[in-house]
């Protein structure tokens, strides 16, 4: 069970090498971070369709999946993947809730340190709202019309499991567009976010899983 999760958890969150970065300097960096953070306290809800592509470095092409993410301030989210399965999971009250394909279990976050951190990493990654220097190194990029902050955990446990997170924003929205996760192989995880509602109604019902 808890393995099943663990991939499910470095699924959605990839890695991304472009010739086109430029480092910020440390002016920009202020600018950048005081916009996103100014933006991620605003954010009461989101919803958000979803593209993920995983990279297996054994296979010529990647695993492409799709669906929709619902985020609720402080602490709601799910993933739910429409197709080409249908697998949903929910982040509620200190438990993930798993529904596959009509399968339901769920998991007590508070009995692995190792799974508050990933659950605090993903809210953090749809919010924009990660930037901790205590947890993290934390470097920061420019690319065309985007921002890119690159994070590197601190503690040793998670770096096993999460080699380095980038988060990719939309520099005039200062959103997050898209999220990558670098596995401590070189597996690699891409996700894609559009067609972003900020901010609508959401019932709570919504995570009912």
């Amino acid at each position: 069970m808890q393995t099943k999760i663990y991939l499910f958890l470095f699924l959605i969150i990839g890695f991304n090498v472009s010739a086109q970065e430029q480092k910020m300097t440390d002016a920009e960096i202020a600018a950048f971070k005081q916009d996103v953070n100014v933006v991620s306290k605003k954010i009461k809800t989101l919803s958000t369709d979803f593209v993920q592509y995983k990279h297996l470095d054994f296979l010529s092409k990647d695993i492409e999946t799709s669906g929709k993410m619902v985020f609720k301030e402080p602490a709601l989210l799910q993933w739910q993947y429409k197709k080409p399965y249908n697998y949903s999971i929910v982040f509620k009250n200190g438990k993930i809730l798993i529904n596959d394909e009509g399968k339901k279990s769920a998991v007590d976050i508070g009995n692995s340190k190792i799974f508050a951190r990933i659950n605090k990493l993903i809210i953090g990654s749809v919010s924009g709202n990660m930037f901790d220097d205590k947890e993290f190194t934390i470097s920061y990029f420019k690319l065309k019309g985007q921002n890119l902050a690159k994070f590197i955990p601190k503690d040793a446990t998670l770096k096993k499991y999460i080699k380095q997170i980038e988060l990719t924003f939309d520099k005039e929205e200062a959103t997050v567009v898209q999220v990558k996760l670098l596995e401590s192989s070189e597996d690699y995880t891409r996700i894609v976010l559009k067609n972003k509602v900020i901010n609508a109604k959401i019932d709570d019902s919504v995570f009912t899983n």
